[in-house]
């Protein structure tokens, strides 16, 4: 059986080689290596670890190095990345061991490499020594591994005042947050039975029917989850829908579902059914199984490109979920990787997601709504992208949102959360209301 530190190797090295995203690379090398439980969680460990602190790692690493870290082979410093976590961020794990496995791997897959053992062995003993002793970062680049480029971007958006809470709010780990299936059970009686089967259960902040877990183990194993009494999703995007305002009866389009959050909360408002869309095929499947485990017969999951119009929806919807393709920086904790994507890649995304908004918005009723929704934070394709459509489309107004009790009152129709200030992923929600 591989080891987990072997695993997240080879993860880290797919990501930089051809530009897989972590988390689905991840998953796919924890099943291909057969990896128990244990094991599997110590890759996942390191290497979220590694990519969450990339430049904070390459700062020491400078200063533990007596050649250029640009001359490093780029196994050798995947495999340094590695140890170097270890070291800083694991002090359960000995020492030695750190080394001897990190020696291994040298040994192993950077055979052309002859001095690498050598090197590898050096740098970790070198570091294990000066544990303490060396410089530590003093940019919000170092210190949180970010690049500057895209502090940039963020800080002109939430300021330079909030920008810090944010940037170490992305290296934290992520809650699993249970929203509770009220059809079939209470959040009195789902609390009793996780707490039965060893699950630490507290109740949400802010948001009511929600539960942050922890010590879940595999949580599809899970009775309680089996039997549907619950599912996960951030209170961000549980929030996007209770701001849409469902009212029982209404027909609801989820324009961009997968993998069904938003359209399973849309049916515990008391949605008379909910077509929910994605544009890919297996992820239609993902949504059928997840309302089929929580008992949803009123949903309908369908492959269609939410840029392509259907006529047969034309007028027909009360309320249009559409939460669109985004750069994703709201989500950084989640998929740490996307900070280290080229920004340009992400020009076109405004005009896109002005395109599928546009055409959804052909689906709303007359009095009914047009829910628009991101998981970024930047006004090029929040604000900006609403501010094109209502050029565009005068039918629509701003209507204000709703929110608990913790929020301010909003008058704009629009809120944008900012990770590290609500518990939540970062996410752009905006509410839009057709005329009669």
């Amino acid at each position: 059986m591989t080891s987990g530190r072997d695993t997240a190797l080879h993860v880290l090295i797919a990501c930089r080689k051809d530009g897989a995203w972590a988390n689905g690379v991840l998953k796919e090398y924890a099943r291909r290596d057969n990896l128990d439980a244990r094991e599997a969680a110590l890759a996942s460990r390191l290497c979220y670890g590694v990519i969450q602190n990339r430049y904070k790692l390459d700062f020491f690493l400078k200063q533990l190095l007596s050649g250029k870290l640009k001359n490093l082979h780029p196994a050798v410093r995947d495999i340094l990345h590695l140890g170097l976590y270890q070291i800083y961020e694991m002090d359960k794990i000995p020492g030695s061991a750190i080394v001897n496995e990190a020696v291994r791997q040298a040994k192993t897959y950077c055979k052309k490499q002859q001095n690498a053992p050598g090197l590898v062995n050096g740098v970790l003993r070198n570091a294990l020594r000066t544990k303490g002793a060396l410089a530590q970062p003093e940019s919000l680049q170092d210190r949180y591994s970010h690049p500057q480029s895209l502090i940039n971007l963020l800080t002109a958006y939430v300021g330079a005042d909030r920008v810090e809470a944010m940037l170490q709010a992305n290296n934290m780990a992520v809650a699993t947050v249970a929203q509770v299936n009220t059809i079939t059970t209470t959040p009195e009686t789902l609390q009793s039975l996780l707490e039965a089967e060893g699950v630490a259960v507290q109740q949400y902040p802010w948001l009511e029917n929600c539960f942050v877990l922890s010590n879940t183990g595999n949580l599809e194993k899970l009775e309680s989850f089996q039997k549907g009494f619950f599912y996960i999703q951030d209170a961000a995007a549980k929030l996007s829908v209770l701001c849409a305002g469902v009212k029982p009866g209404d027909q609801v389009l989820d324009c961009c579902a997968a993998p069904g959050g938003k359209s399973f909360a849309a049916l515990i408002q008391g949605a008379k059914s909910v077509i929910a869309c994605d544009i890919h095929h297996h992820k239609t499947g993902i949504i059928e199984a997840g309302a089929q485990r929580l008992g949803f017969g009123n949903l309908q999951a369908l492959q269609q490109d939410a840029a392509v119009y259907c006529p047969q929806w034309d007028g027909q919807m009360d309320v249009v979920l559409c939460d669109v393709p985004c750069s994703g920086y709201g989500i950084i904790r989640k998929k740490p990787d996307i900070r280290y994507k080229d920004p340009d890649t992400m020009q076109m995304l405004p005009q896109l997601q002005l395109e599928i908004l546009c055409n959804q918005a052909r689906y709303v009723k007359p009095g009914g709504v047009l829910l628009y929704s991101t998981c970024t934070l930047v006004r090029r394709e929040n604000e900006g992208v609403v501010e094109k459509f209502l050029k565009k489309n005068p039918e629509f107004t701003l209507e204000k949102l709703n929110l608990p009790k913790k929020f301010p009152e909003n008058t704009t129709g629009m809120l944008t959360l900012v990770p590290g200030e609500y518990d939540t992923d970062g996410f752009f929600i905006c509410r839009l209301r057709r005329k009669l």
